[in-house]
């Protein structure tokens, strides 16, 4: 073999291993990417497009039911709480005054140009689409006086006794609705153990602040965050969790910062072949850590990732020992899929 020939075999053996670890590294971070489900389709989507995708999905929702896609776009597209907040007492003061005083036009005639209209409803996505969908109707009326353009109002005809029980009813749901969101998807998965276990390579996605507040704020040091929740708050939304088992598997999930502990310890009854067996989970320095709903793990010290070690309370893990055998502990669709981290 030459000597350009055996460069170009070095090269290639290079590029061979370069393209290998680019394939780890890309399969860890994969496993480690945010996903969410849609509550309307059960739809897995990305923390890029989970807004546009739950906006879709409600939009869609006016084919089979306009009232609830209307109540679920007024409390779900507006981000403003007070200004929905408004918008409601408004519209439930139109509602009211149409049940009070049925035969009454002046009740049942919406001006769209009205001030407070404007305001306080015409401006909160899905409110007009709330009103039509109880049945009011776009009519426009030529203003008195000479050059005046038509003014457009909302008509509502003259309702039966059960239609006004119903609009009743419809407005009690939009007074009690809250706001649409897509769910953290947990992503429970399963890994042999191995000396990747402590690392966590975690995508961008996991960082709440921009590269411009980052310097800042090492620039200022302590100084601007004093306290651990106050950086946890600000900076991390996500954490990862890794759970070293007894039999050597480690077993992660994904969780909001300020999920309580309650639901750490949910996720891993949940994974478990026996779920109903006490046990204990240990954090660095074997903390142990307490089941509690008051306590979130952001206050724990388990953000933006923790590896925490499983064990079984005194007594199971003496009955474990007696039997001299290592039972499996995860359910068996986690260990179909069992991964090895690098």
């Amino acid at each position: 073999m030459s000597a350009g020939e055996a460069a170009l075999a070095r090269r290639s053996q290079e590029q061979v291993e370069r393209e290998l670890e680019k394939d780890k590294t890309e399969a860890e971070v994969s496993a480690l990417t945010l996903l969410f489900t849609c509550p309307l389709t059960q739809a897995t989507l990305t923390k890029g497009n989970r807004e546009s995708c739950l906006k879709e999905a409600i939009l869609k929702r006016f084919e089979q039911d306009p009232v609830e896609a209307s109540i679920l776009m007024v409390h779900t597209f507006n981000r403003n709480r007070d200004r929905v907040k408004a918008a409601v007492g408004v519209i439930s003061k139109y509602v009211n005054n149409v049940c009070r005083h049925p035969t009454e036009e002046k009740y049942r005639t919406i001006k769209v140009s009205n001030k407070v209209f404007q305001e306080k409803v015409h401006r909160v996505e899905g409110s007009r689409e709330f009103l039509q969908a109880l049945g009011f109707e776009s009519v426009r009326i030529h203003a008195e006086g000479e050059g005046e353009e038509d003014e457009e109002y909302l008509v509502l005809p003259e309702q039966s006794a059960d239609a006004l029980d119903l609009m009743l009813e419809r407005r009690r749901r939009l007074q009690r609705a809250e706001p649409l969101r897509v769910r953290l998807d947990r992503r429970p998965q399963a890994f042999r153990d191995s000396p990747g276990a402590k690392c966590f390579k975690l995508p961008p996605e996991f960082d709440n602040l921009m590269a411009e507040e980052l310097e800042r704020e090492q620039q200022q040091g302590s100084e601007m965050v004093t306290t651990l929740r106050e950086r946890a708050r600000r900076r991390y939304h996500y954490t990862v969790l890794r759970i070293r088992l007894p039999d050597g598997s480690l077993l992660q999930g994904t969780f909001y910062a300020w999920d309580p502990m309650t639901a750490l310890f949910g996720f891993v009854r949940e994974s478990l072949v026996d779920g109903c067996r006490p046990f204990e989970l240990l954090a660095s320095g074997a903390y142990k850590l307490q089941e509690s709903e008051d306590v979130a793990l952001a206050e724990c010290n388990l953000v933006p990732s923790s590896l925490l070690t499983f064990k079984w309370s005194r007594w199971q893990a003496d009955i474990a020992g007696s039997t001299g055998k290592s039972p499996v502990l995860l359910k068996p669709q986690l260990l179909d899929s069992i991964q090895t981290l690098d």
